[in-house]
């Protein structure tokens, strides 16, 4: 009987990884503490149209497992606690923090990277294209993040106003303070600015 996961086993988990990690033994303890085989973790994400196969720990936040496991990284972890939005991803086309969300919670939902959004022959996104002529990116960090949050209003409000556009990006922070430039973008890729 597996039980469920809760709030206090996931920061558990989180704290016993990171004890684990730092004395080499994490594999073992953890498949130990938790009872499970390797053939249990094994979960089939669908990541950005395709299904792909890993092994997951049960306290594998979808932003490590992207990065670290399946190599996709343009999710950037910033915070790595759900606040700056570098690690935005869309889930079923709604966008998420995948550093708050555990990978074994998505097996049955579509999970699209910034890698994802690109056409299947290679041509940027419309909102990659605006971002680029608007300047936009300046470190970079964020820009990911800002692109999936982007992708997504305008899937769900393909004309929005500017404080609409705001409204939807206001959950990622750039450290440079480019959100002027990231507006303009949203609004070129909508086709209100030429």
């Amino acid at each position: 009987m597996n039980p469920q996961l809760t709030r206090r086993r996931f920061i558990k988990g989180v704290i016993f990884s990171g004890a684990a990690v730092t004395t080499g033994t994490g594999y073992y303890l953890a498949n130990a503490q938790t009872g499970q085989s390797a053939a249990e973790r094994l979960v089939t994400l669908n990541v950005n149209g395709r299904s792909r196969p890993v092994d997951v720990l049960p306290s594998e936040t979808l932003a490590y497992t992207l990065r670290y496991k399946l190599d996709l990284t343009g999710t950037k972890i910033g915070c790595n606690r759900g606040e700056c939005g570098a690690c935005t991803v869309l889930l079923d086309g709604v966008p998420n923090y995948s550093c708050s969300v555990l990978t074994q919670n998505v097996k049955d939902r579509a999970v699209t990277s910034v890698e994802g959004v690109r056409s299947a022959n290679g041509t940027l996104h419309a909102v990659q294209q605006a971002f680029v002529a608007e300047n936009a990116p300046q470190c970079g960090f964020c820009t990911a993040g800002q692109v999936m949050s982007a992708v997504a209003l305008l899937n769900s409000n393909p004309r929005p106003t500017r404080d609409e556009a705001l409204q939807a990006m206001s959950g990622n922070l750039c450290r440079c303070g480019a959100y002027e430039h990231y507006l303009n973008g949203v609004m070129r890729a909508s086709g209100q600015i030429v």
